[in-house]
């Protein structure tokens, strides 16, 4: 008897360790939330019905979208705007889609790749050939930022706080009516 509730609860173990690992990103998976180059922000990525998106779900400065071509978004908050659009696997460890630059308040076309499993190389171009990228780094769960990434400098001011968690994000930009149920 003392033997079969040994192996229940071995059972149960791995089935709860392999149920917290199903949970956590791989190192073929981009989903969660990633330092982009210069750390001014971190960019939350979810998988929405097979396409990546990815909005800002931190930023060292509050901003908002002033440059963007739409009039009417133009006040929007950049906190929890979607900046990684529609990426779509084309082959092992790369997405294709799109990037929105608020700097410019341009669309480009764009793709990311894991270098590894930390690093997430992000690249967008004009005309397809046009191109430049950087590398954003993963930021772990215990490494999340409460101020911002340089608290002593005495231009700094107070980190906007996080956006939705990642179970939002597809809910956030897509409403319950287009997700699955």
């Amino acid at each position: 008897m003392a033997r079969k509730r040994s192996i229940c609860a071995a059972l149960a173990a791995l089935l709860f360790g392999m149920a917290a690992a199903a949970a956590e990103p791989t190192g073929t998976d981009p989903t969660g939330e990633w330092l982009v180059a210069k750390a001014l922000a971190r960019i939350r990525i979810a998988d929405c019905q097979g396409r990546l998106w990815g909005v800002v779900a931190w930023e060292a400065r509050p901003g908002i979208d002033s440059k963007n071509p739409d009039p009417n978004q133009r006040n929007r908050p950049t906190l929890g705007m979607p900046i990684l659009l529609g990426m779509l696997r084309t082959k092992a460890n790369q997405w294709d889609g799109e990037i929105y630059n608020s700097e410019d308040g341009r669309t480009y076309s764009a793709n990311i790749s894991l270098a590894n499993p930390d690093t997430l190389r992000v690249q967008g171009c004009i005309l397809g050939f046009l191109c430049g990228g950087e590398d954003w780094t993963r930021v772990q769960p215990s490494n999340l930022p409460v101020g911002p990434p340089n608290s002593r400098s005495t231009n700094a001011r107070p980190a906007a706080p996080a956006a939705n968690p990642p179970d939002d994000v597809c809910l956030r930009l897509f409403g319950p009516a287009r997700l699955p149920h």
